[in-house]
């Protein structure tokens, strides 16, 4: 097993643990990682994902030995490889439960997919991130998506075709890193963003996770109108009842641990 999974109470803690490989993903990583999100996120009891990895890399990207072997694969072969590291992707992307990347270390090509998947994204401040496909005469094509809506357009564009290293605060810069911590303090912002999470309501934090998916487009009356739906439901639930409740009674909701 190249993945190892924790669970903490509400928190499950995922860590890429192939440190000898830099983390590299190979195809049993990536079906691991469908496997754990897709199990994780039908959790009844689950809020939060926080996605790890052992030693000094975060993650390479893939795995060198395992692109060699694609290389001499068929195009169909190498399209449904490829499409597996896409499920991955829009499975992290779409996840019901909250998701952070707790980035240890340096992250380079297809590692950026998952971090930029994540709803909350914070790194260490000496890790350093590239999206180097180019460098191997490749393209950044299943992370694409991600990266571009995290950077935007113009950055990502730069980014891929210089396939340039950039430094943790260019990464909070860019919008692809939320938090940079310093060395030694990285637990410590994760912990904050955890506990910022499980402050909210269970299903309010998975309605407003599908609320940015529905609104992010160009706003119109049908948008308008779906956004009022979407509050009127969430305000008639027991779950918006509580929370206003214990705010005018000056106490914790029922939720928070």
């Amino acid at each position: 097993m190249s993945l190892k999974l924790e669970q903490h109470g509400a928190v499950a803690v995922l860590t890429l643990d192939r440190p000898a490989a830099m983390n590299a993903f190979d195809a049993a990583l990536i079906a691991e990682l469908i496997e754990a999100y897709e199990s994780l996120g039908q959790d009844r009891d689950l809020r939060v994902i926080v996605l790890q990895a052992e030693g000094p890399v975060f993650s390479a990207g893939a795995d060198l030995g395992w692109m060699r072997r694609m290389a001499g694969a068929s195009e169909q072969e190498n399209l449904a490889d490829a499409r597996q590291l896409a499920r991955l992707m829009r499975i992290v992307d779409t996840c019901p439960k909250a998701t952070l990347a707790r980035v240890q270390g340096s992250a380079y090509g297809g590692a950026l997919g998952l971090i930029a998947c994540a709803d909350i994204a914070v790194a260490v401040s000496d890790a350093r991130f590239a999206v180097s496909e180019t460098r191997l005469g490749l393209i950044p094509a299943v992370i694409s998506p991600y990266l571009v809506r995290a950077m935007g357009a113009r950055t990502a564009r730069r980014l891929f075709v210089t396939a340039e290293r950039f430094s943790a605060s260019e990464a909070q810069q860019y919008g692809l890193i939320h938090d940079v911590a310093a060395p030694g303090a990285l637990d410590q912002v994760v912990d904050r963003q955890v506990e910022a999470v499980l402050s909210g309501g269970p299903e309010a934090v998975r309605a407003a996770k599908a609320l940015v998916a529905a609104v992010a487009r160009p706003i119109d009356e049908d948008l308008i109108e779906e956004t009022a739906r979407r509050i009127a439901a969430v305000r008639a639930g027991p779950e918006a009842r509580e929370g206003l409740a214990a705010f005018f009674e000056k106490r914790k909701p029922r939720w928070v641990p």
